[in-house]
């Protein structure tokens, strides 16, 4: 037996014989087990297997015939793999006495077995070579072995020199020697592996023919695992028993499947031991004999299987996966002993798996400290799970779970279970908690059976909380609460059922969630807990999951309990009312869900009914909170209706029937809007939202309250509320109608829903979302505004009346007393009507209005009107025009110049005016008032106007532009221009040939008229222009008053008359680009001397008069050079007719007809200091390109002043900063330019040798 279990143990190597000299291998043996396994060798393996590295080691033993295996002999470990033959023959005598001989019958042996793998060892000493003085060199002795026995292998005769000394000689020899020798093991090995390999396929592949043994071949397989483990490769020896593992399990499947195999009966053989895994030892020899005889069950065979692999996983490091794959074996043997339909007695298959549960956790426990052990729960707690469930089983089937105990019958049955169980094994009879013990302690009395299943249950539960797995904790929490309950202990179950409900509600698992309840609610019965029960039984009353006659069971418990009466502070129930009728769409009536104070307000609740039965309610109110705003006058316009549809219905969301989920269990929000308004005109400033109930949204749950729904409900004040009373609730839909009179003022907010059914009050603490409806008290207003988007002053124009009444009722006699203007006239009529509306926007009724007017007061009648309507009406007013309008600023003025003047009219035609504002204030005195109300109408006048003065030589024109701004038409007639001093001697002729003229909107309209004089007019001139309008299409003129412009002309007769002619060079007849052309600049005087002419330039000798004019031409155009003096200073005669004339030269730069320069005329003004000495500084020409001379008063040539550009040795840096005389524009119309606009023609010149294109 020793023999045997010396083969079957993991000490075991591949073995090596040795023949010849013993003594000779006896002194070297310690050596070879040393220095063998130092060196690793690679593994090559056939089939495409990775390569490995592996340490060779062997047991070398003497070499005997009856070790070598024989034919069809599959034992690998007694299997010599190796045969080696060892001497130290050194003299050629006694090599051919004896050594020759014995090493040849060595030979014949091994070749009788047709073995070839043997290795010949030949040790040289130089002892014996020193005793010995005629033996031949070592290479003799060598060769001869090698020529007699190794002819064609002679690498398998190899030499160890002095292998006990400690040389460099000797080293390299045991080199070779180990060399040698692990090549030849691994190469025997691998040879002899795979032969067993393909036997062992070869023989798998007959499982289909009949009298395959499975149990045979699981002893070859088992046989490769052991020559794995032996070379200690784990890995490779572990896929061995899993291919078993798995080969087995499919025959198992195919069998329940009705594919059984014969061999299979075996296994089917009732269960009569049930002691549990054995993983204690490394091989369980009495199962693996039962296994070999073919006599083992299919739980011995799976017990010795996962024991092989255990061990192997430990050696592997991986205890964690022992754990994974028990669980997998113990779940799997339950199925596979139901599959093949084994006889197991009652009770034997939970001891079998308790007792496995423990073994291996005791097996995982042994290899790793305790830190590993926390940190991997997550492996072994499904370990501790099961055992709690069979141990729970045992304590079931023995009556350890009851309150009487066990009886005898169940005594009897605890002691059929433990015998199963057999003898404690040697190996456990000295640990104290080992399974065994385990299992009898706790079967053998009630108390020792809680204490075993109260301890695993609580580690169970502590593991799954420490991973994070609360549903496997709460569920094993559920089976305690089972049990406490059984025990008569409900007080203990109900914690563990709460936290149950609480995982599932927060899951979301209805099933679950309803099986809990009603293991609940007949805890909280026992428990006296009226409340939590009659909230539990109207859950379970609305639960679609639980059959009918259950849920009408449940009802009646809440009906039964309602009616009886109270004790004290107990009288009366509150409950949620989540289970008992569900929301579904709310109606105000009127839709808008504004009412006035003393006004009527009908809702409309639709309710789902949760219950199977009627159930009558006393009454049902819904609670309200008012919020009285600051403003309680003002109608709350803002208050929008969330989730509420067209017709004003608001909806509530759907909810699973009988379920609180997670959302329920928080307050819901409860957002409001926030206006911030102006307090002087009500005009909103900001807007936002604000949530009323954040502390109770912020806040900390309560880990400690109870978890239903209906925990922590209060009910809030019912000083606001809606009632109705005496209710039959029928299951289903409900629609139960709520009316009451709005008394005050404020906005009403849905807080809680009611229903009492007797002492029970059930209570919907928040009702989402959120429903208002707004009950305001409005003070009488006053709304008047214009019924176009402007109004236009000059025509009638519509006001509309808007007079909402609010609390005040309009009586008989009652006017509004309207204080205007003269200049705002009310057009009314016979025909005016007021129309009164409802509340609801309906016409009530229209009625004549009666208007009376006296000076600027005019009293409108209102006509009689109940509080809370609105009156409407329109009146027809006219603002009229003013007689002036301002005039335009100086820079809209026209120029002096013709260009300026041209510019100033484009600028003009581009400018599009704005129309000129009229305010007119209206004060108004109403009947609910003591105050005037003050109306401000703001009229735009439809018209600008500007005038332009334009010239002829000494006849002059007048042109006014009038610009339609509005976006209506007019009909203009009867344009007027007269001067508004009436000035006999002065006339304007008119030139406009239309009387009547359409002007549409945007349009501008022009007006001419000449001036007529009989005498040259004075200075200034004030002039008016008129002209009468209306509006298109046709309207009466009634009132309506014409447009009026007044404006003024000053210095307008012209004084002088500038004209430029330019002359081709002499011997030229027209004028060619690059030569110069004379410019002759003549001005001439128009009229004699005048006011206009006296000023500082006016020199006044013997009677004749002169003022000082200069000069400048310009050409801005940049088609002209002006060659030498561009401008100059003249001494003119104020005398008609004067004339003087500049001559100049002038080079055109373009050929073409190039228009001529511009020539500017100024008045020259000597300097004057001011009187208290000082620099007038306005008076300064300080960064002018024109230099002027000191004497320059003194002069009267025009040769005084220098040209532009030109190089003055008196520049004008040298009068930077020096007082100098000022120039002076003449007024519009004082100088006529007959020049202006006239062009000549430029030839190009002949030397064309240069081509200058513009392309724009």
């Amino acid at each position: 037996m020793e023999e045997k279990l010396l083969i079957f143990t993991m000490e075991n190597r591949p073995l090596a014989t040795c023949a010849g000299d013993q003594a000779l291998f006896s002194s070297v043996y310690s050596i070879l087990m040393q220095q063998l396994p130092r060196e690793p060798m690679e593994w090559r393996r056939s089939y495409g297997r990775p390569p490995k590295m592996i340490h060779l080691e062997a047991n070398f033993v003497q070499f005997k015939e009856e070790l070598i295996p024989k034919e069809g002999n599959r034992a690998l470990l007694t299997f010599p793999f190796l045969h080696i033959f060892w001497t130290d023959c050194c003299d050629t005598e006694v090599y051919k006495a004896t050594a020759k001989d014995e090493i040849t019958k060595w030979q014949n042996i091994l070749k009788a077995y047709s073995n070839s793998d043997w290795l010949i060892v030949v040790v040289e000493s130089d002892a014996k070579k020193k005793n010995k003085t005629n033996i031949l060199p070592r290479t003799s002795i060598v060769d001869k072995i090698r020529n007699d026995f190794c002819n064609k292998q002679s690498d398998r005769c190899v030499v160890l020199t002095d292998p006990l000394k400690d040389s460099s000689r000797t080293q390299e020899s045991w080199n070779a020697f180990f060399s040698k020798l692990r090549t030849l093991l691994l190469m025997s090995f691998t040879k002899n592996l795979g032969r067993f390999e393909d036997e062992m396929r070869t023989m798998r592949e007959k499982r289909t023919e009949a009298g395959w043994s499975f149990c045979e071949y699981f002893m070859v397989q088992e046989e490769l695992a052991f020559v794995f483990e032996m070379l200690q490769q784990f890995e490779d020896a572990l896929v061995q028993y899993d291919e078993l593992d798995a080969l087995f399990t499919q025959y198992v499947v195919n069998y329940g499947a009705g594919d059984g195999a014969n061999w299979l009966t075996s296994f089917c053989q009732p269960v009569q031991s049930w002691n549990g895994l054995i993983l204690r030892k490394p091989i369980d020899m009495d199962k693996r004999e039962l296994i070999q005889k073919n006599k083992a069950t299919l739980l011995d065979l799976r017990s010795y299987l996962f024991s092989r692999q255990c061990t192997l996983l430990v050696f592997l490091q991986r205890p964690w996966e022992v754990a994974q794959r028990a669980l997998e074996l113990l779940h799997n043997c339950v199925q596979e002993l139901k599959l093949l339909e084994v006889s197991v007695p009652v009770g034997a298959l939970d001891c079998w798996v308790f007792l496995s549960c423990l073994e291996v956790l005791q097996r995982i426990e042994g290899c790793c400290d305790q830190a590993e052990l926390e940190n991997n729960y997550c492996h072994t707690v499904g370990l501790w799970s099961y055992a709690t469930e069979k141990l729970k089983s045992l304590g079931y089937l023995c009556g350890l779970i009851s309150e009487n105990g066990p009886s005898s019958a169940d005594l009897e049955r605890t002691v059929d279970v433990l015998a199963g169980l057999g003898a404690e094994r040697a190996e456990t009879a000295n640990s104290p908690q080992s399974p065994y013990k385990t299992l009898n302690e706790a079967l053998s009395s009630v108390e020792a059976f809680e204490k075993h299943y109260l301890d695993l249950s609580h580690a169970a539960i502590e593991m799954y909380k420490t991973i994070g797995q609360i549903r496997s904790a709460q569920l094993l929490g559920k089976d305690l609460a089972d049990f406490y309950m059984r025990k008569g202990q409900p007080q203990k179950a109900e914690r563990y059922l709460q936290e149950a409900l609480k995982t599932y509600q927060t899951e979301g698992w209805p099933l679950l969630i309803t099986h809990t309840r009603k293991q609940l609610a007949v805890c909280q019965k026992q428990l006296q807990q009226t409340q939590n029960y009659l909230q539990t039984s109207s859950l379970l009353a609305g639960d679609d999951n639980l059959p009918e006659t259950e849920r009408v069971h449940f009802c009646q418990e809440i009906l039964s309990l309602t009616k009886q009466p109270g004790s004290g502070q107990d009288e009366r129930l509150l409950l949620g009312m989540e289970g008992f009728i569900q929301l579904k769409s709310l109606r105000f009536s009127p839709v808008c869900a504004m009412v006035h104070v003393g006004g009527l307000l009908d809702a409309e609740l639709t309710v789902y009914s949760l219950m199977p039965l009627p159930v009558p309610l006393n009454q049902l109110s819904i609670h309200l909170n008012l919020t009285v705003s600051k403003d309680t006058s003002k109608r709350g316009t803002e208050i929008s209706g969330r989730s509420r549809s067209a017709n004003g219905i608001f909806l509530f969301p759907n909810e699973p029937i009988g379920h609180s989920f997670p959302r329920n269990k928080q307050p819901f929000i409860e957002l409001y809007e926030l206006y911030d308004r102006s307090p002087s005109d009500s005009s909103l400033n900001s807007s936002g939202i604000i949530c009323k109930n954040m502390h109770l949204l912020l806040g900390r749950p309560d880990s400690s309250c109870s978890l239903e729904p209906s925990s922590g409900l209060a009910v809030e004040d019912a000083a606001y509320a809606l009632r109705t009373s005496d209710i039959l609730l029928k299951p289903g839909t409900n629609v139960i109608h709520f009316k009451t009179e709005a008394k005050e003022a404020g906005t009403y907010t849905l807080r809680q829903l009611c229903a009492f059914v007797g002492r029970v009050q059930f209570t919907l603490p928040h009702i989402y979302p959120i429903i208002q409806y707004e009950v305001y008290s409005q003070e009488p207003q006053l709304k008047v505004e214009p019924m176009t988007d402007s109004l236009l002053a000059g025509i009638s124009q519509r006001v509309k009346f808007t007079i909402q009444t609010g609390h005040y009722t309009v009586k008989t006699g009652d006017t509004l007393q309207l204080s205007i203007t003269d200049t705002l006239p009310i057009l009314h009529s016979a025909s005016s009507t007021a129309s009164v509306y409802a509340n609801n926007g309906d016409k009530v009724s229209e009625c004549p209005l009666t208007i009376q007017s006296s000076g600027k007061l005019t009293s409108i009648t209102l006509p009689l009107t109940p509080a809370y309507h609105q009156i409407e009406f329109q009146l027809p007013v006219i603002c009229h025009l003013p007689s002036t309008l301002p005039t335009p600023p100086d820079s809209e003025r026209p120029s002096t110049d013709f260009k300026t003047n041209r510019k100033a009219q484009e600028k003009t035609k581009l400018d599009v005016p704005c129309m000129t504002s009229i305010e007119q204030k209206i004060s108004i005195d109403c009947p609910w008032s003591i105050y005037s109300t003050l109306i401000s109408l703001t009229f735009n006048i439809p018209f600008t106007a500007k005038h332009l003065l334009l010239s002829s030589g000494p006849r002059k024109y007048l042109q006014v532009c009038v610009h339609n701004l509005s976006h209506l038409a007019f009909q203009l007639f009867d344009p007027q221009l007269v001067e508004v001093s009436d000035c006999s001697d002065l006339s304007f002729v008119s030139m406009n040939s239309l009387k009547q003229q359409h002007m549409y909107s945007k349009q501008a309209t022009f007006f001419l008229w000449e001036f007529n004089w009989s005498r040259e007019p004075g200075a200034a001139l004030h002039c008016r222009f008129s002209v009468a309008f209306t509006p298109l299409p046709d309207q009466e003129l009634g009132l309506m008053k014409p447009f009026t412009y007044e404006f003024k002309l000053d210095n307008f007769c012209t004084l002088y008359n500038v004209k430029a002619e330019i002359f081709p060079p002499l011997g030229a007849e027209m004028c060619k680009t690059g030569t110069l052309c004379n410019l002759e600049v003549s001005i001439v005087r128009l009229s004699e001397l005048g006011e206009v002419d006296k000023d500082e330039a006016l020199v006044e000798c013997d009677g004749y008069c002169t003022t000082k004019l200069m000069y400048e031409v310009v050409d801005n155009s940049s088609n002209w050079a002006v060659c030498g003096k561009s401008s100059g200073v003249i001494s003119m005669p104020v005398a008609a007719r004067a004339t003087h004339k500049v001559h100049m030269e002038v080079m055109p730069l373009f050929a073409g007809f190039l228009p001529f320069p511009d020539v500017r005329l100024f008045k020259y003004l000597p300097f004057q200091p001011s009187q208290c000495g000082q620099i007038d500084t306005d008076s300064w020409i300080e960064n002018d390109n024109l230099s002027l001379d000191r004497n320059l008063d003194d002069q009267v040539d025009s040769s005084s002043l220098r040209s532009r550009g030109s190089t003055h040795s008196s520049g004008s840096s040298e009068h930077k900063g020096v007082p100098m005389p000022r120039l002076l524009p003449f007024s519009t119309g004082q100088v006529f330019n007959s020049s202006a606009s006239m062009q000549i023609l430029v030839i190009p010149s002949q030397d064309d040798h240069m081509l200058e294109v513009n392309v724009t």
